[in-house]
């Protein structure tokens, strides 16, 4: 009887993998690093449950790092198999990975310099070497098609909205002659939102995984384009920086995307802008060549445009950590948009620690914010943030920005729910923090009566009967 266990994303938002088991064969299906905390950051380090060799096969979702970022360390320790991805997918990891390898070799360098390490000397959870001979087993496969992996699993990806080549998977099981439908969402995008189509809606599902990030909240209903437009002229008014914790993958595009919008409305002045994060400038480029993704709004604009849509009028796209440490200089009003996006490591760090303790300027928060995460202090209300091993006083305005999220809130995972033409048998909620699970469980229990909602455990395993 085939097998579901949860090797991560239960009862926390990252380390999505999800082992299936039939006939012998075992596909994972998403292979991320877990993020925040230092217990789930342990965990990265922490021998898999299972030996990578005996994995045949591994399935993704989408290419952000806590669903694509154990990869590395899978392949290091045995995994030998293909990793199957759309195209868009594909060409993210490529940036992707090896950006994450390098910032952990980084880190354990600098750690080394400074001393703070009880390892001699202390390593990286893998290496960009490494990062690159992963990338060598990927395999695309087609972005709306059905696709046999094997005779016990064959896959049907559908659009998620979430980011560029984000897709939840239609996997049917094949043990015994007979057939069981698993629908795995992935991460659910937003609605109505700018570059992206719209998630589709899926219609039936034997079983069924669902992520909660946000199951237990709204995002903010009003104008997004106002409140930047507010955020910006305010703080230029000041004389500061608008500082932005970024995902390079879709949340820095989405933000250049409104921005030259009010630039070109003359709703905020042509600041300098500075995206001071490689990959989302090699990020930025990808969007614009996977037309395939784009919604019909961004294809017109395209089409007859006559600007650049995803480029403001004074844009720098600094690469060197040479550009990245002029930027200190600036002492007039400008956007800094930097990497990582919930101030886990990267060189938003460093931009920080340079304009936290400045009363004028704004750290602009516009996505989820993990447990444990440097994003999640400051809106927590945290007078300092540890940097670099020092404690650098909060002075600059914190403002939150939920319009900007790219995970569906709770009413957009109940309209995407919604599309069920009967209740799947089983359904377990992933993903999501305890109050997301809960509560999402809670609406989807009012909503449509759903008989058997599950918040499966670390490590917990159930048969798909």
């Amino acid at each position: 009887m085939a097998t579901i266990t949860f090797l991560g994303a239960a009862g926390t938002v990252t380390g999505s993998k999800y082992l299936i088991e039939a006939e012998g064969k075992r596909l994972l299906v998403d292979c991320g690093l877990f993020e925040g905390s230092k217990e789930l950051k342990q965990r990265n380090w922490d021998k898999l449950a299972i030996d990578p060799a005996s994995i045949d096969w591994v399935l993704l979702t989408h290419a952000h790092i806590d669903h694509t970022g154990y990869l590395p360390r899978l392949v290091r320790n045995g995994y030998r198999g293909p990793i199957y991805s759309n195209g868009a997918t594909h060409d993210l990891c490529n940036l992707l990975l090896p950006d994450s390898a390098y910032l952990q070799e980084e880190d354990a360098a600098f750690v080394a310099s400074k001393g703070y390490s009880a390892h001699k000397p202390p390593l990286p959870l893998y290496t960009v070497a490494e990062a690159q001979v992963t990338l060598a087993q990927f395999r695309e496969i087609p972005r709306a098609d059905v696709f046999q992996i094997s005779p016990q699993f064959s896959v049907r990806p559908h659009d998620a909205g979430h980011i560029l080549g984000s897709s939840w998977l239609e996997l049917t099981i094949t043990e015994g002659g007979k057939k069981t439908l698993v629908v795995f969402s992935g991460d659910v995008g937003r609605y109505d939102q700018p570059i992206l189509k719209d998630p589709e809606s899926p219609t039936h599902a034997d079983i069924l995984l669902c992520e909660s990030t946000y199951g237990d909240r709204e995002h903010p209903s009003g104008s997004i384009e106002d409140e930047l437009a507010e955020i910006v002229n305010r703080t230029a008014k000041r004389g500061g920086a608008v500082v932005i914790p970024a995902f390079a993958v879709g949340r820095t595009q989405t933000l250049m995307y409104y921005l030259r919008e009010l630039e070109e409305q003359q709703k905020i002045p042509r600041l300098p802008v500075y995206v001071d994060s490689p990959m989302a400038i090699s990020v930025t480029g990808l969007y614009a060549n996977h037309h395939e993704d784009h919604d019909a709004e961004f294809t017109k604009l395209e089409q007859t445009g006559n600007h650049d849509p995803l480029n403001c009028h004074e844009v720098h796209m600094t690469r060197t950590v040479e550009e990245s440490k002029k930027i200190n200089d600036v002492v007039s009003p400008c956007i800094i948009i930097s990497a990582s996006g919930m101030i886990t490591g990267g060189r938003i760090k460093h931009h920080l620690a340079k304009r936290l303790p400045d009363s004028r300027s704004t750290v602009l928060i516009v996505g989820y914010q993990a447990e444990g995460s440097g994003g999640r202090a400051l809106l927590d209300g945290a007078q300092y943030l540890r940097v670099h091993h020092e404690e650098i006083p909060v002075r600059a305005q914190i403002i939150e920005v939920g319009q900007l999220s790219a995970h569906a809130g709770r009413s957009e995972l109940l309209r995407w729910l919604s599309g069920f033409q009967a209740p799947p048998r089983q359904t377990f909620l992933v993903h999501g923090e305890p109050s997301g699970l809960n509560g999402l469980r809670d609406a989807i229990a009012s909503q449509y009566h759903w008989p058997s909602v599950t918040i499966p455990e670390y490590l917990q395993s159930f048969k798909l009967a």
